[in-house]
């Protein structure tokens, strides 16, 4: 991908659990006292390290931060990418934990829930489309393009998903993470004999 160097990359891990209600995602509410996104919903992950590969990534956070072990992970397999006009890369993992006792490090992680797979599947997220617009530096040489100033610039449009699910809101990446990896299960019927 053409400038993939400009972008910091990140892997999840979509974590499957068997709930009384069914198949359901594990979401993690990240920690008050965390720098980056306190409070906020998440799936398990975080930035790659040098040389790491994506699941490696996503499996280390996972284990990290649910205070799991590796024999524990069932890797169904990825997600699809997320590209972020924000120079972020996402790599979305689709896995089953078993034998999961809800724990997690509290360093990272406030508390952890699950929603069954089935709200996602009976339930769009609402839609909000934001507007994206170039801001130049001051030293852009606008006398060197065409129009210069007046240069008709694209627009583009971002979507920022939201599911609301009793007292929870899961929104953004996050949502749009979790539509595409049950749309995934869906089609690839990936609960089957589970």
């Amino acid at each position: 991908m053409i400038g993939e160097g400009d972008f910091s990359q990140y892997a999840v891990l979509t974590v499957l659990v068997e709930t009384a209600q069914g198949p359901a995602l594990l979401f993690e509410k990240r920690s008050a006292g965390l720098k980056r996104q306190p409070g906020e919903i998440c799936f398990p992950g975080g930035q790659l390290e040098a040389d790491e590969k994506p699941i490696e990534g996503a499996v280390r956070e996972t284990m990290e931060e649910l205070l799991i072990n590796r024999e524990q992970i069932e890797i169904l397999g990825p997600g699809d990418v997320f590209l972020s006009p924000f120079n972020i890369i996402i790599h979305p993992f689709i896995a089953w934990i078993r034998d999961y006792n809800y724990s997690y490090s509290r360093e990272e992680v406030s508390a952890v829930f699950t929603v069954p797979v089935r709200f996602f599947q009976e339930n769009k997220p609402q839609k909000y489309f934001n507007h994206l617009v170039y801001e130049l530096s001051k030293d852009f040489p606008y006398e060197s393009i065409p129009g210069g100033k007046n240069y008709p610039w694209t627009k583009g449009n971002y979507a920022v998903n939201f599911y609301k699910y009793e007292k929870e809101v899961i929104w953004g990446i996050t949502a749009s993470i979790a539509e595409s990896v049950v749309e995934l299960i869906s089609r690839y019927n990936l609960l089957k004999g589970q």
